[in-house]
């Protein structure tokens, strides 16, 4: 953002406090000035796109001027559909000229770049993320952030530095667990912490279901190793930190923010035991693990990929009182007591939509804003549950978020040594073995 527009977002939101406002500033206060929030996207998968429709559909002028993707075919692709989204959308532009489509490992460093990039969304593999965001932090940049925010523990203390840092630098920080913006989860965990099922005994978090998407390319159809892990980066435990990372941190993250704390220990176990093929890479199918908070309760997890399996996407909390349940559907949303039932009839509007709305109107109305700290300890949550059940040991928080194994690559490039590769003769991966694989 420019020196001048730096000056005039700072003057405005000066003016909305003096005058009461803050919290309901509306279009027409920036009409005299350049009131633009220009976005860059760095990763042009489906998350990235989405990420970028509901940036671009936030309150105020909002244009994406910048794009960045490890693959052309993938950012194309990418610009045609969020064009296509936005076209109707008066607010929303998109000016994406040649010179601003980057490619390859060190596109994201052109995009930080750009003086007049304001706000950085990172929808990459998660394991670039820890990178993404130390740079767009030092350059100066608003961040948007998808979840997971890493891979391993080393990814885990980089973003925590970072997000010291944004802090220092009055940057806005979100971080994609958009239940924290979803209005049935800040009712029934609000009721919560007010007390209303008593102390908080246990809870019982889930992401069960079939699967994801099938690997998009062979191996005959990449150039290298690297190509091909990062077509199917799911499956690779450096891009995504398996689907306990991946998908199931958004229960592990309601179970902590149900505690307003974090696990001090936890067990587990899990395997590979029907999505065994080789392109399915090296992570399990399905993790069961025990969390253990620090006055004694627990928290029960579960997550499988597994068609045909029963499935569940919720959480519910056992108190002394009663029980919660929630779902990302709101009409599942409810207390149950002895006394009766409370049932959630609220807002049902999409909290994808809405954390970005939280993020640009933090940013226009220089609202500190920072959801760095918990994303990182919430991933961390879901790396210590991954590192029990891959050793089937009971590691305490202390012991993983130290942990000194890097899963990373040394270096960043097609040619690139994978941190796992594939057996020369049969193409199979080292899976881990409980009571053999090395975590810390």
């Amino acid at each position: 953002m420019s020196e001048s527009r730096r000056d005039f977002l700072k003057t405005a939101s000066v003016t909305a406090v003096g005058a009461g406002l803050l919290g309901s500033i509306s279009r027409s206060a920036y009409a005299a000035g350049d009131d633009t929030i220009n976005i860059a996207l760095i990763g042009c998968g489906g998350r990235g796109r989405g990420a970028a429709e509901q940036a671009l559909s936030t309150n105020g002028k909002v244009k994406l001027i910048a794009v960045a993707d490890a693959f052309r075919d993938q950012l194309d692709g990418a610009l045609q559909t969020i064009q296509r989204s936005v076209a109707k959308n008066e607010t929303a532009m998109v000016d994406v000229p040649e010179e601003r489509k980057f490619v390859g490992f060190d596109a994201y460093k052109q995009v930080l770049a750009l003086p007049d990039v304001d706000v950085i969304l990172l929808a990459t593999p998660p394991g670039f993320r820890p990178i993404h965001f130390a740079a767009a932090v030092e350059a100066g940049k608003h961040v948007f952030m998808e979840k997971p925010v890493a891979t391993d523990a080393g990814g885990v203390r980089q973003v925590l530095a970072a997000a010291e840092v944004a802090k220092q630098k009055n940057l806005k920080v979100g971080v994609g667990l958009q239940r924290h913006h979803q209005a049935c989860y800040q009712d029934i965990i609000g009721k919560i912490h007010a007390g209303e099922i008593g102390d908080v005994l246990a809870t019982r978090v889930y992401w069960n279901g079939g699967g994801v998407w099938e690997p998009r390319r062979t191996r005959e159809q990449c150039k290298t190793e690297m190509e091909y892990q990062m077509r199917s980066w799911y499956y690779y435990n450096w891009l995504c930190g398996d689907h306990i990372c991946e998908q199931h941190i958004h229960n592990l993250d309601v179970g902590c923010w149900v505690k307003n704390d974090y696990p001090i220990k936890a067990n587990g176990m899990g395997g590979r035991q029907v999505r065994t093929d080789k392109r399915y890479g090296e992570i399990f199918d399905h993790h069961a693990v025990e969390y253990t908070f620090a006055d004694g309760s627990v928290m029960i997890s579960q997550c499988r990929h597994i068609p045909g399996t029963w499935s569940s996407v919720s959480e519910h909390v056992h108190g002394t009182k009663g029980m919660a349940d929630l779902s990302g559907n709101a009409r599942s949303c409810r207390i149950v007591k002895p006394s009766g039932t409370y049932q959630f009839d609220g807002d049902t509007k999409t909290p994808y939509q809405v954390e970005h709305d939280d993020l640009f109107h933090a940013i226009r109305n220089d609202i500190s804003y920072s959801e760095a700290e918990n994303g990182a300890k919430s991933t961390m949550v879901s790396i210590l549950g991954r590192m029990c059940t891959y050793s089937g040991k009971e590691l305490s928080w202390d012991q993983a978020i130290n942990s000194k194994i890097s899963i990373m690559p040394k270096e960043y490039s097609f040619d690139a040594e994978t941190p796992t590769n594939p057996d020369p003769v049969t193409g199979e991966y080292p899976i881990p073995v409980p009571g053999k694989t090395k975590v810390v």
